[in-house]
């Protein structure tokens, strides 16, 4: 029986999502939660990764269990087990083929950025002294939605077969002396979100025009484009998924219509 995990958490003592060698991970820590309660060697799948000190408010995760589960009590204890910064909100039975990463439809992320020093963001939001052009730096986010190549946005080196990705939303917003990045699309690539936050940023602060930005989305360089921003003022914010299709019996339904 295949079952998906909803959670998030606070990314700043984690080397990100996935397991590392000797180095603390979200991925570690919950798995070694599901095992000493399931009293068996558990497989988490995630939705997707996030690097070190990266947030999420939303995150999912799916992992195999030959019998049935009493979801509402794992859920409770698997929280009693987990530190302070990772939260377990929901476990719920999907079908057999669900799968966590490539079943999502779209995922979500949000950048916060804070203009006037405040002791109580300094873990969740990056700190700028003054305030950027937000209408220019806007309209090179539009820019982004006619594209689909993001090479230039991502980590170098990375083991990835292809550097397309679809965005379908990318605005900034402000409110007060906060600012948030908006940014939506059905995958992203290693170090993409922080990247283009930073080129943005250099658009908004005047180091860079729309014409650069535009020459940079056409280089496929990493090198042509601005450096990231700190991973703490990242959030992944929603992964998207038709739920309808996940459930237990919806593969059911698919091979009967395959057979008839």
């Amino acid at each position: 029986m295949r079952y998906f995990i909803s959670f998030s958490y606070f990314g700043k003592n984690y080397h990100g999502w996935q397991i590392q060698p000797k180095s603390p991970s979200v991925q570690a820590e919950l798995t070694r939660a599901l095992e000493t309660l399931l009293r068996t060697e558990i497989s988490l799948t995630g939705a997707g990764r996030t690097d070190t000190g990266v947030h999420a408010k939303q995150m999912f995760a799916h992992f195999d269990f030959p019998t049935a589960i009493p979801v509402a009590e794992l859920c409770y204890k698997v929280n009693s087990l987990l530190s302070d910064s990772i939260a377990v909100h929901d476990i719920f039975e999907v079908h057999p083929r669900a799968h966590a990463r490539f079943d999502a439809l779209s995922r979500t992320y949000e950048y916060h950025i804070h203009t006037s020093k405040n002791p109580f963001l300094t873990d969740f939001s990056f700190f700028l002294k003054r305030m950027p052009k937000l209408e220019l730096m806007n309209e090179a986010a539009a820019l982004l939605l006619q594209h689909t190549d993001f090479q230039c946005f991502s980590k170098t080196k990375t083991e990835v077969n292809n550097f397309n990705c679809a965005i379908t939303k990318a605005v900034w917003k402000q409110n007060g002396d906060k600012l948030v990045f908006e940014i939506t699309a059905n995958r992203f690539l290693r170090n993409m979100v922080r990247a283009i936050t930073g080129t943005l940023l250099d658009l908004g602060f005047e180091r860079l025009t729309l014409a650069d930005f535009q020459r940079i989305l056409d280089s496929k360089n990493r090198s042509e484009a601005g450096t990231s921003v700190p991973a703490h003022g990242l959030y992944l914010t929603e992964v998207a998924y038709n739920f309808a299709e996940l459930q237990p019996t919806s593969h059911l339904k698919t091979t009967a219509t395959n057979e008839s």
